[in-house]
Formats: C-alpha cells, structure tokens, sequence
C-alpha cells in the first residue's frame, strides 16, 4: 500500500476512536482475506515505522487513536528465537501494563511441557498479546484468546497477524511447520461461553479478568456491543458486575462464575491459572478455589501499584457494610497493610497505593466427581453454591466425602423421587455389603444374608424383641440403649410370682473365656457380645463362642463393628476368615454397625448377616414394625464408600460354591407375639429377583421432589462446620404445629426427634406397656401400628367405626368402649385419616378429646399423614389449643401426645424423620427409660430447618410444589376412583392425604384359577383361590403384580387400601392392574 493509502487511514482514525475502530475493522477484512493478506500486512509495518519512537507512538494514540508497539519479553525465546512481539491496542480495550506482566511471568514459572501440545483457553484476553506469546513458546495444540469486548477480539485478531506473518507479509513457521494462525483463534465470549456452545474441552484455563464491583452497578447492565462508547468497554477490563456468588463480596464473583464454568470444560487432569489481587486477602483469595474442590500452588507474587483509572470505592462501601477489611500499601515498599477506605484517602490525597498481585494455578483433587457435582448445582441450583465446601486438610476426608457428594448429585439429578425399596435395606446398599464381603473376605454372601438397621442399638433391641428370651447374656459395651427394665429385672428363675414374659439382660465382659463361662452357667436363650482385638484376630475365639451356644441352646449375635475395615487392605479378621470357609450356623447371626467414617462420627447404619432364610425374613419385617424404614440417605453414603472399594474390581473370576446353612436344633424359637403378629400382618411383599412390583401399599410418596427439597438435602452434606442453631429445629416445628394444627407448645414441654414417626410411635406403645395400660385403634387405622403394638405385646382394643360415619371414631362408641378398660391410650390418626384419606373436624376432634378427658385416656394424635388435604371447602382444620382449653376438670391422667413427621407435606422424599411433642412430666420419664431410638443425623436436621424457613417465608417454589401436589393427589384419587368403580368395587371418598379404600364387592366369593406363565410378574405355576378378605390381596398381587393392603390390614372389614402417590408411569401402571383383575375374575 502507497504512503497516500496510510494518510488517508490516519485522516480516517483521526475524526474518533470509533471512526479508527471501523478503519481497523476494514483492515482485518484485508487481513482476513488471502489475496490481499500479505499487503495489508505490509501496510501495518509501514504505519509501525512511521510512529517508530516512542514520543511519535504516543502521539499516535492520543491524536489517531491506535498505537503498535513492542512487547518485550526478557529472557524469552520461542522457537524463532523472539524477544518481542508486535501488538496493537485501543483506547476501548484493556492496555497492557503491571497486571497482564505478572499475570505472564507467573505462567512463565511453569515447565515448559505444561502448554505443550495442549488445548487452552484465555479468559479476558484483550489485545491478545498474552495467548499469542503462549502459542509462540510453548507450541499449544490450540490457543483460545476469549474476551466479552467486541472490539478487544477485533485487535487481538489483527495483532495474530501481525505476529503471524512477517514484514513482508510472509507467514512465519515454527519447528512444526506451523503457523501462529494454526494455534491461536480469538472469539468474542463471556467468559467460557465460546468453548461450552462448541463442546470444547480444555487442558488448560488462564484468566487475567476483573476483580472490583463497577462503583456504578446499572452501567454493568448495558448491552455489550461493539458501538457502545469506548468508556464504557474499556471499563469492562476494570471491573465486574454481580454474579450471583458468596464471593461478589470480595470483588472474586466473576473469578467464581469463571471457576465453575472451567470445572464443566476442562478435562480432568487439566489446569486453571489465574491472576488474583490480593486485595481481599490471601485467605480468602485461596478459599475461592478450594471450596471447590482444587488443589492449589502460588506461582508468582508481586507488589503492584493500583491502576489510578480503577476507583476503588466500592471495596470501601465493602468495608462499610462489614467485618471484612481489604488489604493495600502505602507504595511498593510498604510492608503494613491498610484497609480500603485508608488506601482510598491516600490515594485521593495524592499517595500511591499498592497491593499484592499472586498467579495461582488450580488442579480438581478428584475431577470427574468435582464435574458431577457442579453440574448437578448449575442445573437450577446454583442458589446453593455458596455453601459447597470441598476444601480439607485430610485428603482421606477429601477422598469420602467429594464421591459421596458427586453421588448424591447424580441421584438427586437423574431422579425425580426416591424408589421404593423393601424394609430389609437398599437392595444396591445390601449388595454391596455382600459384594464386599466376597471379594475382600471371600465369604460367599448374596443380597438376601444382609439385613439393614438405623444403627446397632436398633437390630440388637429388635433380635430381643423378635425371641423374647426369658434370660438374654449381652456384652456390657452394648447395653447403653437397651431398655432399663431389662437391665435391672431380676427374673432369672423365672418364678410363679414374676410377671410373665419379663426379659432378663445379664451385662458380662467381652473377654471371650469369661463370656463362655457365663453362657454355661446361666444358660440364656439369647447371647450378644463383640470381641476383644486380641482374640478377634483369630477365629477360635469365635468357634469357641459358636460351640458353647450351639451346645447350651442359645441364640448367638456376634458385633464385630469394632474389627471390619471398609479399607482396600483391610486387617484380619478371624470371625470373616472362619465364613470364608464354613457357613453360618442358623443359630448365629453377625451385627456390624458402620459408624467408621472420616467426615461423620455420628452417621450410623448397621447390618446383620444370616445365611438362615427364615433369620433374614423375620428380621426385616422388625425393621418394618419398629422402625420403618432404614435412612435411605445413609445408607448411600456408607454404600458410596463400598462401591469406592468395589468399583475397580474386576468381575468375581472365581466365584465361591454356594453353601447350605447347617441348621442348629433346639434353639428358642421366635417369641409368641412375635410369631401371631409376623404371621397375620400384612408387611411388605417380597420383590421377585429382576423383576419389579407396583406398590400401592407403601407409605410413602413417589411424587416428584421440588428443587427446594432437593437443594436442602444436598447443601445439608456440602456444608461443613454446622453450628447447632443450624440444627435446632425446634422454634420451626413450633411453629409448624401451631399453625396447622392450632397446637400450643408451653416451655414445660418436650420435642423429641426420631427417624420416623412409627419410631416414636413405638416407643410410645412402650410407655403404654410400662404404665400397664390399653391401646386403643378405632377401625380403619394404619394397619402398621396396630401390628407394631401387639408385636411388642401391648394390650389392643380396635374400636369399631362404621361406614355410616365416615369410619371415623364417634364419641358415642369411644365413651362405651373407655367404659370397659383401665388406664386407655387412644390412638387417633388426624386431621386426615390413613388408610380412608377423610377429615377429622374440629368439632369431631374436640369431642373426641372431651370424652377421652373425662375418662383420663392418654390420646396419641397422629397427623404424620396429614397436610395435603384437597377437599376442604366445608373443612376449616383444627384448633387443638382452644379444644383444650374447653375441656372441664379433666381426669389428671389425660394428655394429648402429638407426633408429627414432613415427608408427605413437604415432600421430604429421602428425608426420614418424625417428632414428638410431649407436655406430661412423668410420660417424659417414662419415655426416657427407652433409650434406644434411632434419631435423626444433623444433615437431616439441617434439611429439615432449611425447608422450615421457607415455609415460613413463604417461599414461591415450595409452596407452589404443595399445591401442585395437592392437585396431582386430587386428580388421581379421582381417577382411581373412577377405574375401581368401572370395575367392581364400591369407594369411600377421600378428601385428602395419599390413599383411599373401597370394597371389592363384584369379587368376594368368586373363584379364580391362572396359569402363570415364566417370566409373569410374580412367581410362575398355577394360581386358585376362592376370593374373600383374607386372600384378595395376594390374589391381585399373584395375577397382576400390584400391591394393595386388604382389610386385616385397614381394620375395616372387606376395605383394602390403596395408595396414589406413585410416580407417574406406575400409577398409570397400577390402573391396568386394576382392570387386568377384573378381566382374569370376571371376564370381559
């Protein structure tokens, strides 16, 4: 190009800084295109001549508003042996000064192998000069220069040809024979924007971008367009908007956003380098990258004078509005620090002030999971990445708790509700407790030897329960939760004067030699004991143990929580090495109770092996009855630490021979009690092996779980350091009742939490049994808690309700039943009645506890079943504080007990937890001498009150979910309705909660008879039976495969239950059951 051709390029650029923007944008145009490459850019050397000092190069920005200019690289060489490069700037974009040179010399500490055929992205890339002296030494595969200022992108573009291609226009190779063109491309991009619309993944991050709040927040929001004014893109090189992260407070919120987005497209050995103002404080600086997850190194720090364009005014309102106080100098020689709002005066007083300036480099310590968790919170819950917390100064601590996290994720993201899984435990959690067992011990163990329990107090107090033993031995380390009417009975003869069916607990030492002694003297039907270290090593302890009560008679339970190692190489243990080569006894069970974690000392499962079939199933049919339902959550993070230990393994290449349990005669047997309840209840079905039922018998819900709930339960465990008023729940659950229930809590009053309300429930029947009183269940009551009740051998009275009133209890026939029995506790399942889904109302309720008042009956008021009530216009809910306080002269033994639980009204899912209120001094004590309830852990705790508050402010996103489950309930209990009524069943209308009950009236009498082909739903053979109460549950449940509870179970005769909170496909599912029935009983 002529030297008329650059005048008038300058009289172009003279007129603005936007009329040079276009005439360098029409120059990239010539750059862009091959055929006149080469002499655009000999026309960029020649305007570098014509301003070649550097008096004439200033000159040439302030009057034609551009400037090329050398960029000196000390010590550098690239494979063309460059000292410099040739750069571009514009007053709109950032200049290169102290900053981007630290920021350089930092990567510069690196090895050379670090960029090496890599793929890399720069972030606020400006000019470009940075990713163009990257791709110079150290030969990327790619280079990605990203930047939001349109015009930045533009330069940074000219300025790759300009070092590019030499003087004459020639492109310049490197020892590869490629191109900087070749390596390095520039995109206009917020942030990683670029690299994730592309699919781009990273080896390497770097990121020179802004670190101070614009003092002018509504000047961030305009549009970022290449004709916005030059003031306003050049101050995106200065300063950031809100982000939305912790760390806005700092200034760090767009460093954050940059963070989390690099953790989604870098690759999982890759590395982030960042430069970072020490401004806020070198600690918090740190803490940005560790808490999520990185691992990290300083590279560089350097003091560096504060850019005088950069106001620094909103660190000062920072500071105003906090304790946090930002750290500069006075000069570059300083060594006191000073706060913002001093570095503020100085500097406006005329004083230079500095700060340090570091280069961090960042690797994820475990990045596939780290990459699981986010994507998970970027998924809408990007609300509760302020609380993650992957930082830790143990790496074994790093090593259980980031997988379990990263676990929970992919759960909580791939699943819109918890699965159901039967009572005897997770069917993935007990399998890999056998899998374990195999492949690490060698003791051949399958899915169905496993039983999981909350904790270890609850399988030894339900093994006791289940026998019943008149004398039972146990180790004095495992008594602390038992009842203490066992440990202080003395009724070892078992006398004509002792109270039938009293159990004995004798505490002996673990010792094994003085443990036998005892068990040959006393003669107990029942042992449970650990092992001392010393004789655990070895199994004859063990079969010594085995012997004497194989010989004596009685039932042994082995603990051997104290010797499993969830470890790789885990230690020996001699009762696992006794199993590997001979089975389990049918008298002798194994507990173990996991509590051997690194991240939570009070997260407790327990499990019991049996190789006994008849052991596992009554078993969990305890956990059933008493208990509920193990944690499901719980059992994920222990099951997390399992799979951690299996996941490498290969395939069992030698797998063990299957065994028979040889079978040990004249054992006690399960108690009485135990045998009637176990046999007439109607538990969960067993779930045939790779083959699934549908459940409309479980009280749970398989609805959708809203964000909130989820959110909660994950930031309950990404958190670390709870406090306990992050736990103490009680002021919510106060509140919680008194406004649903119109419940007064006084402050003599106790709240007492339990895994589940049928834990507390449980406990409760005890108190009932110790004051030698009756429980009374009107007709049509949960089927589970009268059957828990007589298992534990309370005195029950059902109440006859009738379908005239609703099955609801009457004043009238409650005041002739209390007539007849001493010292009544009444159970009431309200305001929304389980299993019939009608409503107790106010003036029901209050009738009902004036009768029981005058009788001095304890009542039980259950409403863990209530709170989603969808009919009520003619219901206007309860007022228990007023019912109370119009009661006359109650009888001083009349209370009102209230248990609670959340997880069918705040659609808690995996969350299992229950509460009970208390206000009766000696039924608190009472209830006290029951230690051994399984309680809730404090991440549940956490949920629990994260979701409290919400409630109580009334948060849009969890109330909006309620209602929608109230109109999903609503619409399917019309629907179910509708397809039972069509065929043959007669339906009592539900008003609220999750299930309803008919009467299959079409079907009682008749006859059905079904050849099962291999492969049904259920077991294949042939099927006859006369239908009635007693077997048309397993009727429907052998030709269709649904689950459903008959009457022995709703206490009504003839009615059988049906639940409706079933997940979207399997309701749909449960429907054609229901039609499939009738087409196999009645025919078409």
């Amino acid at each position: 190009m002529a030297s008329v051709g650059i005048e008038e390029f300058l009289m172009q650029c003279e007129n603005s800084g936007d009329s040079a923007y276009n005439a360098l944008k029409s120059l990239l145009k010539k750059l862009d295109d091959p055929t006149t490459r080469a002499d655009a850019r000999v026309f960029l050397s020649d305007l570098q001549k014509k301003f070649d000092s550097k008096e004439s190069s200033e000159l040439c920005f302030n009057t034609f508003h551009f400037r090329i200019h050398d960029v000196l690289l000390s010590d550098y060489e690239g494979f063309q042996r460059r000292k410099k490069l040739t750069m571009m700037v514009i007053p709109s974009i950032f200049i290169p000064e102290d900053w981007s040179f630290t920021f350089y010399e930092g990567i510069n500490r690196h090895p050379d192998s670090i960029f090496k055929d890599k793929t890399v992205a720069e972030l606020g890339c400006g000019n470009g000069w940075i990713s163009i002296a990257l791709a110079e030494k150290w030969s990327p595969l790619k280079v990605y220069g990203l930047d939001i200022n349109p015009r930045a992108v533009k330069v940074a573009r000219i300025n790759l040809y300009l070092n590019a291609l030499d003087d004459n226009g020639q492109p310049v190779y490197d020892a590869e024979k490629k191109t900087l063109l070749d390596r390095v491309e520039f995109h206009e991009s917020d942030l990683l924007a670029y690299c994730k619309d592309h699919s781009i993944e990273l080896d390497r991050i770097v990121g020179c971008i802004p670190q101070i709040l614009n003092p002018n927040p509504e000047a961030m929001s305009k549009m970022i367009t290449e004709n916005a004014s030059e003031e306003f893109l050049y101050s995106l090189s200065n300063y950031c908007a809100l982000q939305g992260f912790v760390e806005d407070q700092f200034g760090l919120g767009l460093i954050a956003r940059a963070v989390e987005e690099g953790i989604a497209v870098i690759k999982p050995m890759g590395i982030m380098v960042f430069n970072i103002g020490g401004r806020p404080g070198q600690g918090v600086c740190k803490r940005l990258f560790e808490r999520r997850g990185f691992r990290i190194t300083r590279l560089w720090q350097k003091k560096i004078v504060q850019a005088a364009d950069t106001d620094i005014s909103a660190l000062v309102e920072i500071e105003k509005n906090s304790r946090h106080r930002f750290e500069f100098f006075m000069g570059l020689v300083g060594d006191q620090p000073i706060c913002a709002r001093t570095a503020w005066a100085y500097g406006k007083s005329g004083g230079q002030i500095s700060h340090s300036l570091s280069v961090y480099s960042c690797q994820l310590r475990q990045p596939n999971q780290v990459k699981i968790i986010f994507d998970f919170l970027k998924n809408g819950f990007q609300e509760i990445s302020s609380s993650l917390d992957l930082s830790f100064d143990d790496d074994s601590v790093a090593d259980e708790k980031i997988p379990f996290l990263a676990y929970l994720a992919s759960v909580l993201k791939e699943n819109s509700f918890f699965p159901y899984e039967p009572p005897a435990g997770s069917k993935r959690f007990r399998n890999l407790i056998a899998g374990f067992m195999r492949i690490y011990h060698h003791v051949p163990l399958s899915t169905d030897n496993v039983v999981v329990f909350p904790s270890r107090a609850a399988a030894i107090e339900n093994a006791l329960r289940l026998f019943s033993p008149r004398l039972a031995i146990v180790d004095e380390h495992l008594t602390r939760h038992l009842p203490k009417k066992w440990l202080t009975s003395l009724a070892i003869e078992g006398t004509s004067d002792e109270v039938e069916d009293v159990l004995t607990v004798i505490e002996a030492p673990r010792q094994s030699d003085l443990m036998i002694e005892l068990i040959k003297k006393l003669k107990p039907q029942v042992v449970i004991t650990g092992m001392a270290h010393f004789e655990a090593v070895t199994s004859s302890a063990f079969e010594h143990l085995l012997g004497t009560t194989q010989e004596i008679g009685s039932r042994l339970f082995l603990d051997i929580s104290d010797h499993l190692e969830l470890s790789s190489l885990p230690g020996s243990n001699g009762v696992l090495k006794y199993l590997a080569g001979s089975p389990l006894p049918s008298h002798a069970a194994i507990l173990c109770g996991l509590v051997k974690n690194q991240v939570y000392s009070d997260l407790e499962v327990a499990f019991v092996i049996s190789e006994d079939e008849t052991i596992f199933n009554a078993l969990a049919k305890t956990v059933e009855l008493l208990e509920g339902h193990t944690a499901l959550i719980s059992q994920y993070y222990y099951g997390c630490l399992i799979h951690e230990l299996l996941a490498f393994q290969l395939v069992d290449r030698n797998p063990p021979a299957q065994r028979e349990c040889p079978k040990s005669a004249g054992m006690i047997g399960f108690a009485s009690s135990a045998i009637s309840t176990l046999n007439e209840a109607e538990l969960s079905a067993s779930e045939p092996k790779d083959l699934s039922l549908v459940h409309m018998d479980a009280d749970q819900s398989f609805l959708p779980i809203p964000s909130t709930v989820k959110a909660a339960i994950f930031e309950s465990f990404s958190r670390q350091n709870i406090t306990e008023f992050e736990i103490d729940i009680k002021t919510g659950i106060q509140s919680f009742v008194r406004s649903n229930y119109g419940f007064s809590t006084d402050s003599g009053a106790e709240f007492i939490y339990g895994d589940s309300p049928l834990a507390l429930f449980n406990k409760l029947v005890l108190c009932c049994i110790q004051e030698s009183g009756t429980l009374l269940f009107p007709s049509g009551s949960n089927g589970t808690y009268s059957c828990s009740a007589k298992f534990v051998k309370a005195n029950v009275v059902m109440i006859p309700t009738h379908l005239e009133e609703g099955f609801k209890l009457t004043e009238k026939t409650l005041t002739s039943v209390l007539a007849t029995v001493k010292r009544p506790w009444v159970y009431l399942s309200g305001p929304t009645i389980n299993p019939t889904g009608l409503l107790y109302s106010n003036e029901e309720v209050q009738g009902i506890l004036s009768v029981c008042a005058r009788f001095g009956a304890r009542v039980i008021i259950d409403t863990s079943f209530s709170g989603l009530e969808f009919e009520t216009d003619a219901w206007k809910g309860w007022n228990l504080a007023e019912s109370l306080s119009k009661l006359t002269k109650p009888d001083p033994f009349f209370c009102v007990s209230l248990i609670g639980g959340l997880s069918f009204e705040m659609l808690t899912g995996g969350l299992t937890f229950g509460f009970l209120f208390l206000n009766h001094p000696p039924l608190i004590d009472t209830f006290y001498s029951f230690p051994g309830l399984s309680k809730p852990h404090s991440t549940v705790k956490y949920a629990i009150k994260k979701l409290m508050g919400l409630r109580e402010q009334k948060a849009e996103t969890l109330l909006e979910a309620i209602v929608e489950l109230k109109k999903i309930l609503k619409c399917r209990t019309k629907c179910l309705k509708e397809t039972l009524t069509s065929n043959g069943w007669d339906v009592v209308d539900c008003h609220g909660g999750v299930s309803m009950v008919a009467k299959p009236s079409a079907y009682l009498g008749k006859s059905l008879k079904l050849n099962r082909p291999e492969g049904s739903a259920t077991s294949s053979g042939c099927y006859e039976a006369k239908l009635d109460d007693s077997n048309i549950r397993e009727a429907v449940l052998q030709t269709t495969g649904l689950c459903i509870n008959s009457g022995l179970w709703t206490g009504i005769s003839g009615y059988c239950r049906f639940t409706v909170a079933l997940e979207e496909a399997e309701f749909t599912k449960a429907l054609e059951c229901i039609v499939n029935f009738k087409r196999l009983v009645l025919g078409n």
